[in-house]
C-alpha cells in the first residue's frame, strides 16, 4: 500500500498508543504515570508477571525490556491481531475516523514535489536570515533588540528579515537555480493575475520560520515593520507544504520538552513563544495568527493531557478563550481537557515576564483555571440576575453549552460543577444585597423546635455524614458508589456541596481529594463532619487503611438510607390515605404495623385506633407528627 505523504503522521497524531495497547494489556498503576504518557504493563508478547512492557505515549513507541519487542501503533496492531500492514492501517484509521485515500500512482510524484518545495523554503530561510544582518535589516535588528532578543536568540529561533523590494526574495531564489513555478508554489512569491512578474509575499517584515514536527520548514510568518501596514502579521498561504490550521509554531521542540514533563503552554503569537521559551517554559507553542482549530487541538492533546492556554489579558484574549471553550467541549475525553491562564489586564506573556520575571509567569500557570470556571465566567460576566427570567436564561445557556459534551460521564460532572458554582454565585449575590441565604435563614416559628434548628442531627443526617467522611478518606470507592452518591440529596446545603465536590473531583487519592475539597472552600465542612462522635468512632476512619471495611460500611449505609426513605414515602402516602378514606379498620391496622416495624419498641406507642372512632383522629394526628418531626430518628446526644 502506497499512502500519501503525511497520512501516517496524521494517523499517529490522532491516536494514543496507550489507548491502542490498553485493549490488550492491563496497566500497572503503581509504575505508570499517565500524565507524562509513561505507561507500564506485563508484556502481551511473552508470558510474564512483572511490568516490563513500556509505552512512551508522547513519542508513540513501545519497548519490552524482557523480550525486546518494539514498534509503534501499527506494529502493535500487526503483532497482536496477526494482520498485515495494510489491515493494521485500516483498523487504526477506522478508530481515528480517517478515510484511507484511494491508491494513487501519483503519490510518489507528489512526495518528490514536496521534497523539492522544502528545498525552496530552506533556501529562502537562509536568505531571509542573511538579510537581517545587512544595512537594510538595521531597523528590524533594533526592534528585536528592544524586545530583548540578542544575537543568540536570533540564531536559536532562526529569525530573518524580508527587505522592502518588490521581488528581492524571488530574484535571489531564481539566482540560486530554483524555477519560478516552485517559488510561487511555496508562497514565497505570488503571481499577479495580469501576468506581470511575480512579487514577494513578504516585504519589509521580520520573518519567523514555521517548521513541522519533523523539523521541515513549511512556511513563514512575517511581522510588518511599517506602522501603517495593512496586516501586522502575515502567514504563508495554503500550499502543498503548509496548512495554517494544522501547524503550530515551535511544535517540534515543544513536543520534546512536554515529553520530559514540562507543562505545555499555548500562547497567542511568535514573540510570546520566544519570550516563554527563553524564560524556561520550553514546551510552548502558538497557533498561527488565528483561533485554535480542531486539528491543532488534537495536536496539543497528543503532546499533553491538559495544555494551558495563556491568553492576553484584554477583550480579544477573553474572546479567544470563549470561542475555544465551544470548540473543546464536544471533543473532551476522560483525562483530556484544557486549563486557562489569563494574563493581567493589558499584558501578554512577554510583557509579564519582562516586568516581573519568570516566577510571575510560573505562578500564573499554576493557578490556571479549568474549562468549567471559564464557561461560568463567560455566561455570568457583566450580567445581572435579579429576576427569575434572567436566572432561567442563565440555566438555559449553561445547559446548551454543557449539552455539547458527548461523553456522558464528563457531561454529568460538568452539571454537578456548574450547580456548585451556581449555588456559590447566588449565595454571594444575596449576601451582597443584604439578604439571608438559605443556610442562614431565620427559622420560622413552626420550625424553631425542629431537630436541625435545635442543633441536633437526624439519623439520616448522621448516615449521610458518615458516607461523606468515608468517601473523603477512601476516594478510590467513589466510582463504585457513584450512582448512590448522586442520589444522596443531603438536606444540609453544605453536605450537598461536599457530595457534589466528591462526584466532580477526578482525584482518587485521599491527599489529592483533600486539596480539591479545600480549594472548593469545603475544608471546614469536612472537618465538622469528622468531628461528629458517630463518625469519629469508626475504626476505618480512626486509622485509615481498611478499605474492605469502609466498602462494607458504605454498602450498608446506602442500603439503610434507601430503606428509610422508602418508609418515609409510605408514611406520607398513608397520611394522605387516612385523611381521604372512610373508616377502615384494616387501614388503621396496616399503618400501625408499618410504623411499629419501622420504629420497633424504642418509640412512643401509638393510640389504639381499632375500636374507637376518636382513635382515627388520634392516628391521623400522630402520623402527621411522625412525618413532620421525624420522631423516629435518633437525636445527637
Amino acid at each position: 500500500m502506497r499512502l500519501p505523504p503525511g497520512f501516517l503522521d496524521e494517523l499517529n497524531n490522532r491516536l494514543s498508543l496507550s489507548q491502542v495497547a490498553g485493549r490488550k494489556v492491563i496497566w500497572d498503576t503503581r509504575k505508570s504515570n499517565q500524565a507524562k504518557g509513561d505507561m507500564w504493563a506485563p508484556c502481551p508478547f511473552h508470558q510474564e508477571k512483572t511490568a516490563s512492557f513500556h509505552v512512551d505515549d508522547r513519542k508513540g513507541v513501545y519497548y519490552c525490556f524482557g523480550c525486546h519487542a518494539k514498534g509503534n501503533a501499527i506494529t502493535f496492531v500487526r503483532e497482536t491481531e496477526n494482520v498485515s500492514f495494510t489491515e493494521a492501517v485500516e483498523i487504526l484509521a477506522r478508530e481515528a475516523g480517517l478515510q484511507i485515500p484511494e491508491r494513487d500512482p501519483g503519490a510518489q510524484e507528489r512526495a518528490d514535489r514536496r521534497a523539492t518545495l522544502a528545498q525552496v523554503t530552506e533556501a529562502a530561510l537562509g536568505w531571509f536570515r542573511l538579510q537581517l544582518k545587512t544595512g537594510a535589516g538595521t531597523p528590524a535588528r533594533e526592534y528585536l533588540a528592544q524586545r530583548g532578543l540578542d544575537g543568540a536568540a536570533l540564531d536559536r529561533f532562526e529569525i530573518g528579515y524580508a527587505p522592502a523590494g518588490r521581488n528581492a526574495a524571488f530574484q535571489a531564489l531564481r539566482d540560486k537555480g530554483f524555477d519560478a513555478e516552485r517559488i510561487v508554489a511555496t508562497d514565497i512569491a505570488r503571481q499577479p493575475e495580469d501576468g506581470r512578474a511575480p512579487y514577494d509575499a513578504f516585504r519589509d517584515r521580520i520573518i519567523f520560520p514555521i517548521r513541522d514536527v519533523r523539523g521541515c520548514c513549511t512556511g513563514f510568518g512575517g511581522r510588518a515593520m511599517a506602522a501603517g501596514a495593512q496586516a501586522k502579521y502575515l502567514n504563508s498561504r495554503e500550499t502543498a507544504l503548509f496548512s495554517k490550521g494544522r501547524a503550530l509554531y515551535n511544535h517540534g521542540p515543544a513536543r520534546e520538552a512536554a515529553g520530559k514533563g514540562q507543562p505545555l503552554v499555548v500562547a497567542e503569537g511568535y514573540m510570546d513563544v520566544i519570550a516563554l521559551v527563553r524564560a524556561g517554559f520550553k514546551a510552548t507553542v502558538a497557533p498561527l495568527g488565528t483561533a485554535i482549530t480542531r486539528d491543532q487541538l488534537r495536536l496539543l492533546w497528543r503532546m499533553a493531557d491538559e495544555p494551558i492556554i495563556a491568553l492576553d489579558g484584554d477583550s480579544a484574549g477573553r474572546g479567544a478563550a470563549w470561542r475555544l471553550i465551544d470548540l473543546a467541549l464536544p471533543l473532551l475525553e476522560a483525562g483530556k481537557s484544557l486549563r486557562f491562564a489569563l494574563m493581567p489586564q493589558g499584558q501578554d506573556p512577554d510583557d509579564l515576564i519582562r516586568a516581573k520575571g519568570s516566577g510571575a509567569m510560573q505562578a500564573l500557570l499554576e493557578k490556571a483555571h479549568p474549562i468549567v470556571a471559564l464557561l461560568w465566567q463567560r455566561e455570568t460576566d457583566g450580567k445581572t440576575f435579579d429576576s427569575p427570567e434572567r436566572c432561567a436564561a442563565l440555566d438555559k445557556s449553561l445547559g446548551r453549552a454543557i449539552g455539547q459534551i458527548r461523553d456522558t460521564s464528563i457531561r454529568r460532572h460538568y452539571g454537578q460543577a456548574v450547580n456548585d458554582l451556581r449555588w456559590q454565585f447566588f449565595r454571594a449575590q444575596r449576601q451582597a444585597r443584604g439578604q439571608r441565604t438559605p443556610p442562614e435563614a431565620a427559622p420560622a416559628p413552626a420550625t424553631k423546635l425542629s431537630v436541625l434548628a435545635a442543633g441536633t442531627l437526624s439519623e439520616t443526617d448522621l448516615r449521610i455524614a458518615l458516607i461523606l467522611a468515608t468517601l473523603a478518606n477512601y476516594p478510590v470507592l467513589i466510582d463504585q458508589f457513584e450512582t448512590d452518591l448522586g442520589r444522596l440529596a443531603p438536606a444540609n446545603p453544605d453536605h450537598a456541596r461536599l457530595a457534589a465536590r466528591l462526584l466532580s473531583s477526578q482525584a482518587r487519592k485521599a491527599e489529592a481529594l483533600q486539596k480539591d475539597i479545600i480549594a472548593a472552600n469545603l475544608g471546614q465542612t469536612l472537618e465538622n463532619i469528622r468531628s461528629l462522635g458517630h463518625v469519629r468512632i469508626q475504626p476505618f476512619l480512626c486509622a485509615p487503611g481498611d478499605e474492605a471495611l469502609a466498602e462494607l460500611c458504605l454498602a450498608e449505609e446506602f442500603a439503610k438510607l434507601a430503606a428509610h426513605r422508602g418508609i418515609d414515602h409510605e408514611l406520607a402516602e398513608a397520611l394522605e390515605d387516612i385523611e381521604t378514606t372512610e373508616d377502615d379498620p384494616r387501614l388503621s391496622w396496616r399503618l400501625k404495623q408499618a410504623i411499629q416495624t419501622r420504629h420497633n419498641a424504642d418509640h412512643p406507642a401509638l393510640p389504639d385506633t381499632t375500636h374507637a372512632s376518636e382513635g382515627r383522629e388520634a392516628l391521623s394526628a400522630r402520623l402527621k407528627d411522625l412525618v413532620e418531626s421525624r420522631a423516629w430518628e435518633k437525636k445527637k446526644r
